[in-house]
């Protein structure tokens, strides 16, 4: 974990590579989000709910960037998920819209 470090310079509510925020380094992205939200009781999810409870917390994109979720709802258009699978292409774009994600995917 020596190579992973965080350019912000934000004083963060807890370490972005602790259990808490990636898991010792384990997750990125993404997975540090869905740790946040239960498929089975969180839908339909609203946007604003979300940012209010966890919009502080730390999540590490890559060995170098570390943002806060509020930073990447910030890129996220929709206000509401019906389920797991809508909250995810949602959020998946938002961050590829603010150049948040390296990942492009492609086709269809």
């Amino acid at each position: 974990m020596e190579d992973m470090y965080d350019e912000s310079g934000r004083d963060w509510p807890h370490d972005p590579d602790g259990e808490e925020g990636s898991e010792g380094g384990r997750k990125y992205g993404m997975a540090v989000l869905s740790k946040k939200v239960d498929e089975d009781e969180d839908f339909p999810l609203q946007k604003e709910a979300f940012v209010a409870e966890y919009g502080d917390d730390p999540v590490r994109i890559n060995y170098r960037k570390v943002v806060s979720v509020a930073d990447i709802f910030e890129h996220v258009e929709a206000e509401e998920y019906s389920d797991k699978v809508d909250f995810w292409k949602q959020v998946g774009q938002g961050m590829r819209d603010g150049d948040l994600w390296d990942y492009r995917p492609t086709g269809e």
